[in-house]
């Protein structure tokens, strides 16, 4: 297993299912799971210390509100974790977004942007792609096509 999703709640699964695409695309293990940082803390603890033994490398964690999953999920391992700030509230998400970014020191969080799961899927692949040359060869002909998609997209382009 190369990667995990966890978020919240059921509700988050349309947002954190664009982050298992991506690692389908890439071809990318990974499992996921629905574990809440305040309903169940010893279950995301147990779960968080399975990951890591089994070898998990990087972790993606969703949550909306307080978004306090993705810092409680740091807090317990050394794996590096990518936050999704989840629009769920009145607030847009910025409240789950600034709650991700100002993680205090020294228990870094990587944050994307608010309902961005594919984004952050994709710096997991990236951060993989360090030690996985087939993955890192899949990230550089992706970005080979996507700049020949948008350079054809936008051939002569006039206003």
């Amino acid at each position: 297993m190369q990667a995990a999703i966890i978020f919240g709640s059921k509700s988050d699964s349309p947002v954190m299912k664009k982050a298992a695409e991506v690692f389908k695309d890439f071809g990318v293990t990974y499992s996921s799971h629905i574990l809440s940082a305040h309903r169940v803390p010893e279950l995301l603890g147990e779960t968080v210390k399975k990951l890591e033994a089994g070898g998990v490398k990087v972790i993606i964690a969703g949550a909306g509100l307080a978004a306090h999953l993705p810092g409680v999920i740091a807090s317990r391992t050394l794996v590096p974790v990518i936050g999704v700030p989840i629009n769920s509230g009145g607030l847009g998400g910025l409240d789950a977004l600034l709650s991700v970014a100002q993680m205090p020191k020294p228990v870094p969080v990587a944050a994307v942007g608010v309902d961005n799961a594919a984004n952050a899927a994709w710096l997991a692949c990236e951060i993989l792609a360090l030690s996985d040359q087939s993955l890192k060869d899949k990230l550089i002909e992706f970005r080979k096509k996507m700049k020949a998609d948008f350079a054809k997209e936008n051939e002569g382009a006039e206003l």
